[in-house]
């Protein structure tokens, strides 16, 4: 596993929370001071739910270190899947987006973040990159988010299928660590 790996996974992850905030921010349409609690939200949850995944993980070692190319290949093309099917399917995301209360943030929170808690089993072989990773993809997550909120209510409605884009990097990813993992590539 390498820095670039850990970037383009966290790219990849935060395209959920981007897609969310695009919304949010093409329904609000001006600039709301929550946008910085959901973009905040979200990044804690990216970055929690990885450390989750790598303890779970953790308690089956042996079997992660035979099997983790796989399980990434897996894990990463049902989640880069599941993302590609949701991006076709956005109605359900714009009814949510409306509520800025507390209680829907964490709710988005959740929804975006269940995935995230899968890429935790990816460091059980890598557990000095834990820590480092989680971080990055929490502050990715976080400035996706802004980044996606600032879109949504500046610039109008996108063209750019973000959970497809994200879908497709998490495939090309679960790819890629299980070429290196199985095949020594």
């Amino acid at each position: 596993m390498d820095y670039l790996s850990i970037i383009i996974l966290a790219v990849g992850l935060a395209m959920d929370c981007c897609a969310v905030s695009v919304v949010q921010g093409l329904n609000q349409r001006q600039w709301h001071p929550k946008a910085l609690l959901m973009a905040a939200i979200f990044g804690l949850f990216h970055c929690g739910m990885p450390i989750i995944g790598y303890y779970v993980g953790n308690l089956f070692v042996e079997f992660m270190l035979v099997y983790a190319p796989w399980i990434a290949l897996v894990l990463l093309g049902v989640l880069g899947i599941k993302m590609i099917w949701e991006s076709y399917h956005e109605e359900e995301e714009k009814a949510k987006a409306a509520d800025w209360s507390v209680t829907n943030l964490l709710l988005l929170a959740v929804a975006t973040s269940v995935d995230v808690l899968a890429t935790g089993i990816l460091f059980v072989p890598y557990p000095d990159w834990l820590y480092p990773s989680v971080l990055t993809i929490g502050a990715i997550t976080a400035v996706f988010s802004l980044g996606g909120y600032l879109l949504g209510v500046f610039v109008g409605r996108l063209k750019v299928n973000m959970g497809l884009i994200g879908g497709l990097v998490l495939i090309g990813l679960g790819i890629k660590i299980w070429a290196e993992g199985y095949l020594g590539v």
